[in-house]
């Protein structure tokens, strides 16, 4: 009676791999694929075109993995933003086992001034490039929303001119600050177990980094969003799953936690920027639902 009962239950495990895997959206083809944006073999992007009259506005996405993994393939379904008429890039950059801060944020903003380079080649509205992406795609994304422009008007390299200003940015599970003086006392010590905050300034270990603190403090500071949040800053709305305890259980529910949501949408209030904070059961915003009403609220808006 087991061998049956066992091969009806692989027959139906395989028959509901099989459903969700035809549920799920086919990514289309990138109208330019593996775009080489920068000097390094990951500073790669694609790009998908979006048809429409005129300039078509633009959504990146950049991927998370704590900056020590991840892919520009793990997009979501982007489909509605193109039959939205909004165009749509998601780009790789250099990983901590590489390169530590700055360079995958710096790669990151290296991909938006190529593609504001590309503007009339690929029939982008400058004015209008707004982020998306989770965890560590997350914390670059609001890092360049909030962050000034790191423009040069006197650079050699063209695409060195180009802005690295966005009009608005949705995130989940994002950090805020990844500086281990602030994200411990917020979170407590377990978000201090995870590789990215030590990997993130090249420390061999959590211990090795809080040894020599005064030496990787900078670079905390310096690429925690936090920090640069700023009352002329653009839109931001964060979403984060709903487990508010305190002290964080583990490594992964403190490195996404949704207290990094609610100390920077608090600040954004004091400051009277916009901010909308998306947590189960805890907060909700007036206007959106989700971070697709609210990217293409502020893409497709003619006041943007």
């Amino acid at each position: 009676m087991q061998r049956p009962i066992l091969a009806l239950l692989l027959t139906f495990t395989f028959l509901s791999s099989a459903t969700f895997a035809a549920d799920k959206p086919k990514t289309p083809k990138p109208t330019y694929a593996n775009v080489t944006y920068g000097p390094h073999e990951k500073t790669k992007l694609d790009f998908w075109e979006a048809k429409g009259d005129g300039p078509r506005p633009l959504l990146v996405y950049i991927h998370g993995g704590g900056w020590i993994g991840g892919d520009k393939g793990r997009v979501g379904n982007i489909q509605p933003y193109l039959d939205k008429g909004i165009s749509y890039a998601s780009i790789n950059y250099r990983l901590t086992g590489e390169a530590s801060l700055p360079v995958p944020v710096h790669d990151a903003a290296r991909a938006i001034q190529f593609i504001r380079s590309k503007a009339a080649d690929w029939n982008i509205d400058k004015k209008k490039i707004a982020l998306t992406g989770g965890s560590a795609g997350a914390c670059t994304s609001m890092w360049l929303l909030y962050h000034d422009d790191l423009a040069d008007p006197k650079a050699k390299d063209p695409v060195a001119r180009e802005s690295t200003r966005v009009i608005a940015a949705a995130v989940g599970g994002g950090q805020t600050s990844i500086d281990p003086k602030v994200i411990e006392p917020w979170l407590g010590p377990n978000v201090l177990k995870h590789a990215m905050i030590h990997k993130a300034v090249g420390g061999k270990s959590m211990q090795d980094v809080m040894d020599n603190y005064e030496k990787h403090e900078a670079l905390y500071k310096e690429f925690s969003p936090y920090n640069h949040l700023t009352a002329d800053d653009p839109p931001l709305l964060m979403t984060y799953g709903g487990n508010m305890k305190l002290p964080s259980e583990n490594a992964g529910h403190g490195i996404h936690h949704p207290v990094y949501g609610v100390k920077m949408k608090e600040k954004a209030d004091k400051t009277g920027t916009e901010c909308h904070l998306l947590i189960p059961g805890v907060s909700k915003s007036k206007q959106y639902s989700n971070s697709n009403e609210f990217l293409m609220d502020k893409l497709l808006s003619k006041g943007s």
